[in-house]
């Protein structure tokens, strides 16, 4: 892709989403306010942004199919207010024909236009050792379609928290032409404290991409605790800014896109990529 010498500011908004969506959408808007007026053209806030709430039964009364929710009209006349480039990291959105919800994010360019929907693939089933368990597929249906999106600066490969840990999901991305990649979550504590920064910075340097993670942070209303330490990392798997904890707040960084082709020629991975058939001996 072509990009101009200008560097794109782009913003992770760190948050503590609780379980009234009314609230969490005015947090998100105050702090995407504060990032446009700093300079930022592209915003992204982190996986839940409306509503994070676990307990058994207690989201569905909140939940709305896509046409009814009403966070989603007002992301979109903010970014058109703002003139941003905005990715909402994940609505939970209920569906016509399933009981299930979507874990959808939102891509909504600088005239309020929305320029994808990306629902979360991998579904995160697993008990994680802090007496939590997790069960999301009961409640989510998983999404069928790797998206790539193009933005006015580059090529977005959208993905969500759990689809950190496939890789083959981010080298598709790559291979198609993502310049970045995001990857809006809400890590339990435990596992973040294990592998949050590994990841992010392994899947920047597998795809020569930059990343960008905004993240939940810290003890929500519905008794989860979540790692924050939102991330932008540079296609050479630099961490060019971090949020240091699990505090709410803004992160900020200028990417210069001609990273990703610099990057790509030192080291060309995905164009060096062979798949032989697997021998069993």
């Amino acid at each position: 892709a072509a990009h101009g010498m200008t560097p794109l500011r782009a913003a992770c908004i760190q948050m503590r989403s609780g379980t009234e969506p009314q609230a969490n959408i005015a947090a998100a808007a105050g702090m995407i306010r504060e990032a446009a007026g700093q300079g930022a053209r592209f915003i992204a806030t982190p996986e839940m942004t409306n509503l994070l709430d676990i307990r058994p039964g207690m989201a569905r009364p909140k939940v709305r199919r896509e046409a009814e929710d009403e966070s989603l009209p007002a992301f979109r006349a903010l970014a058109a207010e703002l003139g941003v480039t905005l990715l909402i990291g994940s609505l939970a959105i209920a569906l016509e024909d399933d009981e299930r919800f979507a874990n959808r994010s939102f891509l909504i360019g600088p005239d309020g236009a929305l320029i994808a929907r990306y629902d979360k693939i991998h579904m995160f089933d697993v008990e994680v050792g802090d007496g939590q368990t997790y069960r999301e597929s009961r409640a989510y249906r998983p999404g069928e379609e790797v998206v790539l999106a193009k933005a006015l600066f580059g090529m977005l490969g959208l993905t969500i928290c759990y689809d950190l840990r496939f890789p083959h999901l981010y080298r598709r991305l790559a291979q198609a032409g993502a310049d970045i990649l995001t990857i809006p979550a809400a890590f339990t504590r435990v596992t973040g404290e294990a592998h949050w920064h590994v990841l992010i910075r392994a899947r920047a340097i597998e795809t020569g991409c930059f990343v960008i993670a905004p993240a939940q942070g810290g003890m929500h209303e519905d008794g989860r605790e979540t790692f924050g330490h939102s991330l932008i990392v540079s296609p050479w798997g630099e961490v060019i800014a971090e949020m240091p904890g699990s505090e709410p707040g803004l992160l900020l960084a200028d990417l210069d896109l001609d990273q990703v082709a610099a990057a790509r020629r030192r080291i060309p991975s995905l164009a060096n990529d062979r798949s032989p058939p697997l021998k069993q001996a």
